[in-house]
């Protein structure tokens, strides 16, 4: 049965670090809904009602743009082993930019590497947990290191340049930055 929490306990916390695997969904006020799958070693519990997770550059960059014309996002973790369980974050983010003081703050949390677009950071509103019977149960077979080489072989400054060119704006056309 589906329980809603006002904050994250150690269950939770416990549970949210032992995925490997997550998934950002966010919507402007008109326009696609969007919906992200994400790995690699990014995500990081700041308190019981703040998350942040580490953004790397892409084809679209429709999470900023959403969060900066709704602010709405949910963040979705499940279990793919024989123990199953969802867990939704509800709540309101924000994106920080490299140079910016939030980000300057939360970097640390993470590891370096090239392609970072931005940090998101995720103020809970609540959140929900459900049995998720109907999730398969799935083995983690590796990371892809894919994204990681296409960054290092385009090059910091061919990075900034995709980055004016496909994370500027939505695919609806609302601003990112």
């Amino acid at each position: 049965m589906a329980e809603f929490f006002e904050a994250l306990n150690q269950k939770h916390i416990d549970f949210i670090m032992d995925q490997k695997m997550f998934f950002v969904a966010t919507a402007p006020k008109k326009g696609r809904v969007s919906l992200s799958p994400k790995g690699l070693d990014c995500f990081r519990i700041i308190s019981p009602t703040e998350v942040a997770y580490l953004d790397y550059i892409g084809s679209g960059n429709e999470t900023a743009a959403h969060l900066l014309d709704d602010g709405r996002i949910t963040v979705l973790f499940n279990s793919y082993t024989r123990n199953p369980l969802i867990l939704r974050l509800y709540g309101h983010g924000q994106a920080h930019a490299p140079g910016s003081a939030r980000f300057e703050e939360l970097m640390p949390l993470f590891e370096e590497s090239i392609g970072i677009r931005q940090i998101f950071t995720v103020q809970i509103d609540n959140l929900q947990t459900s049995c998720g019977y109907g999730v398969p149960v799935y083995e983690l077979v590796e990371e892809r290191k894919t994204l990681g080489k296409w960054a290092e072989n385009k090059g910091k400054e061919a990075l900034k340049d995709y980055f004016e060119e496909k994370n500027r704006s939505s695919i609806d056309g609302l601003p990112t930055t």
